[in-house]
């Protein structure tokens, strides 16, 4: 199954935009891939204003976001792969989503052993019973 993360992403900034808000994507510019300039990155991040009266030929695409930006005068192209992508919010409030690290485009990992089989009663022999911890409040 394809990532749903260009599928949310694109949702997400046209709810932002719709409110008439200002959309920022929060970027791990340490991802393979990634072409912004060095000298806006942060501790590896770089957070980018995707509003259209800041960029030119945004391209919200399902591998990556392509855009034409000015940074300190300077026309430059910036290209973003989706799996880059560590947030898309609000700059006026915050609202908006963060992407998980792991997009879950990987298998999940094989089980592991199993530990000691259940007793009689479904549970450990090793771990002792306990009473249950709800009570009845009338």
């Amino acid at each position: 199954m394809s990532s749903n993360r260009p599928y949310l992403l694109r949702a997400i900034y046209d709810w932002i935009t719709d409110n008439q808000l200002t959309p920022y994507v929060l970027v791990d510019a340490t991802f393979e891939g990634v072409r912004v300039p060095p000298q806006v990155v942060k501790n590896g991040q770089v957070v980018l204003n995707l509003a259209m009266r800041a960029v030119a030929n945004l391209e919200l695409g399902n591998d990556c976001i392509h855009f034409q930006a000015r940074f300190s005068g300077v026309s430059q192209a910036i290209r973003i792969p989706i799996q880059a992508g560590l947030a898309l919010y609000a700059q006026e409030n915050g609202q908006g989503m963060m992407f998980p690290a792991d997009d879950g485009d990987t298998p999940p990992p094989a089980p592991g052993p199993e530990g000691p089989p259940p007793g009689p009663s479904g549970e450990s022999p090793d771990k002792p019973r306990r009473s249950p911890h709800l009570r009845v409040v009338k």
